[in-house]
């Protein structure tokens, strides 16, 4: 039996989102809204992935991952819908997310896969950095400001989510026979392909939006990325923890996941899981 729940979170998305809705920061802002665009086609991805993954699995198997993978894909396919949401907004404010196109060009290398494990292998390195990132989050939620709460709420349920299934799709590559090797090359590609893919688009928001070249915003980058408490600072270890041979995801504790769940029931309402065929 599974311990994931998937949930509608309780927010209004139809209403609009200010220019600087991150505590009126502009770097953290336009990183945090690079981060939605890469959702929607990222997440499509990781749940075509994970459905091949568990189609390839002996009969016994299914029967062991079948409530797993059932609400990793009801959790993703609701992280997708209120992203798309939230880039509308982020559209009509005049961004332009040329993250989504580079990501389409680029997963077309595995359209004609006949080994699930590769696409697995990626959805695995992925999941680790959100997971990390999640984690981070979690324990760092001031840095999300408190001039929206409703995306604050939404970045932090998302990441609750995230962390809680942090290990799905690593254990599913490994009940397929996914070795190290594969594991940690298609690590290095993505970690290589996400850190610039988040930058270039980060930077494009800002330009789009007249900031690029204010003083102001890389101050906010310097104490983001690099200060006390800072992504970087505190999320490098975590990262390089997956180089392990003997790495698990489960190494990691969720805690932070679980108390943000707890203490927040009245912002979502659990749902049942998606199909997985």
């Amino acid at each position: 039996m599974s311990d994931l729940i998937v949930r509608r979170l309780l927010v209004d998305m139809q209403a609009p989102i200010q220019s600087l809705w991150c505590d009126g920061r502009a770097f953290r802002t336009a990183f945090m809204n690079a981060l939605s665009m890469s959702f929607p086609v990222g997440e499509q991805f990781f749940i075509d992935a994970v459905r091949a993954g568990f189609r390839a699995l002996p009969a016994a198997k299914q029967a062991e991952f079948r409530d797993e993978v059932q609400s990793f894909v009801g959790q993703e396919a609701t992280h997708r819908r209120l992203h798309g949401l939230y880039n509308d907004h982020l559209a009509r404010l005049g961004l332009e997310n040329r993250w989504e196109q580079r990501a389409l060009e680029r997963l077309k290398q595995f359209e004609r896969a006949t080994d699930p494990r590769h696409p697995l292998a990626m959805t695995a390195a992925y999941e680790h950095f959100t997971a990390v990132f999640s984690d981070w989050l979690l324990r760092h939620p001031q840095w999300l400001g408190r001039r929206d709460e409703r995306l604050a709420t939404l970045w932090l349920w998302h990441s609750a989510e995230e962390s809680e299934h942090r290990a799905t799709v690593f254990k599913l590559y490994q009940a397929l026979g996914g070795n190290d090797e594969w594991r940690l090359r298609w690590f290095r590609r993505v970690s290589l392909l996400f850190i610039t893919d988040a930058l270039r688009q980060t930077v494009h928001n800002l330009r789009r939006e007249g900031r690029l070249w204010r003083w102001r915003t890389w101050a906010d980058a310097a104490s983001f990325l690099f200060g006390r408490g800072g992504l970087v600072r505190s999320s490098f270890k975590p990262w390089r923890d997956y180089f392990r041979p003997s790495f698990h995801p489960q190494d990691h504790d969720a805690q932070p996941s679980r108390d943000w769940l707890a203490a927040n029931r009245a912002a979502y309402e659990p749902l049942r899981g998606s199909p997985v065929g």
